[in-house]
């Protein structure tokens, strides 16, 4: 066969003019940005001075070998306590710990994680120049997990701020940082997820991505490619301690709103509500007959809070804040608690079909969030044998019950047998509090309502479960 070569060194030139500028795109040079940023962002280690208290040796195992695999909190024999002090035991030893830091303003603030800096005796910063100076913190915030510090210096190396709401997924994302000790490591991916919430962590809406985070990386900056800081790197889900590709950054919005209160004041105000929100299923969206899941179910409001104050009630689903809108439960303390404190913010809510408009002004989150009455437990004193109802022991509470769980209505679930309290997930020890928004107060009241709902249709279901209220689709059979 005959190849035309003048055509065929056409092609070639063709295909590569085609497809080189758009794999050249796909790839895009961080060179320019790491040489920007990267004298802006700082080393953080912190010494804590602490007596030892261990032993010399472990079943005649020498301290040296154990100090080498354990440093200095190796572990004691079984049962044999502390030993006594051996010589030079009453001097102090300090512990070190590696994080990561970025300079905000030429005067010296610096942010940095909550957890780098925590119980810090002493907090150096290494600049970029292999300077060192020692900090202060100027204020420090567990929930947000960030920390303002202040070295005394001018005309520092500063980052510029972004935007996480101009964030989009897919996005590429870069980070600077120490990871186990390593300085100025760079690493880069793209923007997984945003608005993650994580376990004890209501009030931060993380971004995800797949940028290399370690050890030593916490506190550091992610950047986008415009070269701003639109994130800090807090934290990393893993099984095995190291990097598997997913990793949380705290919101540049967060960080400098907790910043500038530790500035004005010291410390941090979060608006509250006073809710307990879960997330809208698409069952549980069936059952409020809805069109599809969105938005925060309220599936308990404290008393005497705004929410309470303002008429919001269990089975209400908070759809926006100010016009903002909630597609997720997660996305609604964030929201809540960013508001200025005495603020009135408009609430769009959905309830038993309805849309609502609400005014509710914002309270400050009680330090101790204790709401709930921490006294509530399982188990009663009840003796009643009750009603076996849809599969399930129905039993009235006692009036010691109702006071212990704070509640003045509902039913105790005993056995649970097949049927449709099984199938919608109620267990033994749960408490019924609404069917169908209606209050349980008598086992025949509950039985009489449901004689009266439609069959093989998901109705909400509203129950009290340890310390929480949550809902349930419910399909009467």
């Amino acid at each position: 066969m005959l190849i035309n070569k003048p055509f065929y060194m056409f092609v070639m030139l063709f295909s590569w003019l085609w497809f080189a500028p758009v794999a050249q795109a796909q790839l895009p040079d961080f060179v320019p940005l790491v040489e920007k940023n990267a004298p802006a962002v700082v080393n953080i280690s912190t010494a804590s001075k602490v007596k030892p208290q261990r032993r010399a040796d472990f079943n005649g195992i020498p301290e040296e070998l154990l100090r080498r695999f354990f440093g200095d909190n190796f572990p004691m024999p079984p049962g044999q306590g502390e030993a006594p002090h051996r010589r030079g035991d009453d001097s102090k030893k300090e512990m070190q710990s590696l994080g990561t830091g970025f300079i905000i303003s030429a005067d010296g603030y610096i942010i940095t994680n909550h957890h780098v800096i925590v119980d810090a005796d002493e907090i150096t910063v290494r600049f970029s120049d292999r300077k060192e100076l020692m900090a202060k913190v100027i204020g420090s915030d567990e929930r947000t997990d960030i920390a303002l510090l202040k070295v005394e210096a001018k005309g520092l190396p500063t980052v510029k701020l972004g935007q996480t709401s101009k964030l989009k997924v897919g996005e590429w994302v870069l980070a600077i940082g120490s990871p186990f000790g390593f300085e100025a490591t760079v690493t880069q991916g793209i923007v997984s997820a945003k608005e993650r919430t994580l376990p004890d962590d209501t009030y931060v809406p993380f971004i995800q991505s797949d940028v290399a985070i370690n050890p030593g990386n916490s506190g550091g900056p992610l950047f986008n490619l415009a070269g701003e800081v639109v994130g800090i790197n807090s934290q990393i889900y893993s099984r095995s301690g190291g990097f598997m590709g997913l990793s949380f950054s705290i919101p540049i919005e967060v960080a400098m709103n907790t910043v500038d209160q530790l500035k004005r004041t010291g410390k941090v105000t979060r608006g509250y509500l006073g809710v307990n929100v879960q997330e809208v299923t698409s069952e549980l969206s069936e059952s409020f007959g809805m069109d599809k899941p969105k938005g925060a179910l309220v599936a308990e409001v404290f008393p005497d809070t705004p929410a309470a104050k303002a008429g919001i009630k269990a089975g209400d689903i908070i759809l926006s804040v100010n016009g903002r809108e909630v597609n997720k439960s997660g996305s609604l303390p964030p929201v809540i608690g960013m508001t200025p404190v005495g603020q009135p913010v408009d609430i769009k809510l959905l309830r038993q079909g309805r849309l609502m408009n609400m005014t509710v002004v914002i309270d400050a989150l009680p330090d101790d969030q204790k709401t709930v009455k921490n006294n509530r437990r399982g188990g009663s004193k009840e003796q009643s044998v009750g009603k076996i109802i849809e599969g399930a022991q129905l039993m009235l509470l006692d009036e010691a019950s109702k006071q212990r769980l704070g509640i003045d209505f509902g039913l105790r679930v005993g056995a649970v047998d097949e049927g449709a309290f099984s199938q919608a997930g109620v267990r033994e020890g749960d408490i019924l509090l609404e069917l169908n928004y209606v209050r349980l107060d008598t086992v025949e009241s509950a039985q009489s309502l449901l004689r009266k709902l439609p069959k093989g249709q998901k109705i909400p279901m509203r129950i009290l479960r340890g310390n929480r209220a949550i809902f349930l689709p419910i399909v009467i059979q």
